[in-house]
């Protein structure tokens, strides 16, 4: 046969005995009368102020725990929301941009900078041939034209194909981002996750305005190359005919008829 201890709070199971046994008490005798066997003295109202402290005192040692308890709950809310993300793609974006930006570099033909471009676009491209101009000179620069066209094409596929390889790694870099914020043990690690999601996004921006760039100016060049090709012509036509009287046919007699 099992016996269960009552499950009701300690303070309630002390009152209660200390009530129970003042009240057994004081059934035979006064509450100020005092008992003992041998030489030790039982005083119930002293049993039961005393075991009333001790649950009151009891009951300051839990709370004063449980506040301890959620004070330590908070210090290591606080270290997680304060620890740094261990991982970081901006090195992997930044070496991405780079590789782009060297295609841009090394591109061939008319220069990307403002203060060549002006004096160079001038003299390949110009609105009109002077006299000086050789034919030669002139069949030079209609090469070299084509050449800057060629070549504003050739750094447009280039770009679209290593554009096209990047997708893979920033695929790769999202992948690991999107686990890293869902995985953050606290508010900074998912803040850093977010911001380096932010320059993935950038980066791809970055990406596409290089991009467009290359394909702007390859488009431009032909276009220019074109304008250029008719001022040519123009000129060649304009030095074979001469600033002369054309030829004005006229009716030939044969044997004086």
């Amino acid at each position: 046969m099992s016996f269960q201890f009552p499950t009701r709070p300690l303070k309630t199971r002390l009152t209660a005995l200390a009530t129970a046994a003042t009240l057994t008490l004081g059934i035979t005798q006064p509450a100020h009368a005092l008992f003992g066997v041998g030489d030790i003295v039982l005083d119930p109202v002293n049993l039961v102020q005393n075991t009333m402290t001790a649950a009151r005192t009891l009951e300051q040692i839990n709370n004063q725990i449980r506040q301890l308890q959620n004070e330590a709950q908070m210090l290591i809310n606080q270290a997680r929301n304060l620890a740094s993300l261990p991982f970081n793609v901006v090195n992997r974006l930044r070496s991405t941009l780079d590789t782009t930006r060297q295609l841009i570099t090394q591109a061939q033909g008319l220069a990307y900078q403002v203060s060549n471009l002006d004096a160079e676009f001038a003299r390949l491209y110009p609105e009109q041939y002077a006299a000086t101009v050789s034919g030669n000179q002139m069949f030079q620069d209609a090469r070299q034209r084509w050449k800057n066209t060629l070549n504003g094409l050739q750094t447009a596929m280039q770009m679209q194909a290593q554009v096209s390889q990047n997708l893979s790694q920033d695929e790769g870099m999202l992948a690991d981002l999107v686990s890293q914020s869902q995985s953050a043990t606290g508010a900074l690690q998912a803040m850093q996750a977010t911001n380096q999601l932010l320059a993935l996004q950038a980066k791809q921006s970055i990406q596409s305005q290089q991009l467009m760039l290359t394909q702007d100016r390859a488009a431009s060049l032909e276009l220019a190359r074109q304008a250029a090709a008719i001022e040519r012509g123009r000129e060649v036509t304009r030095r074979f005919i001469g600033s002369g009287t054309g030829y004005t046919p006229q009716g030939v007699s044969f044997y004086g008829h």
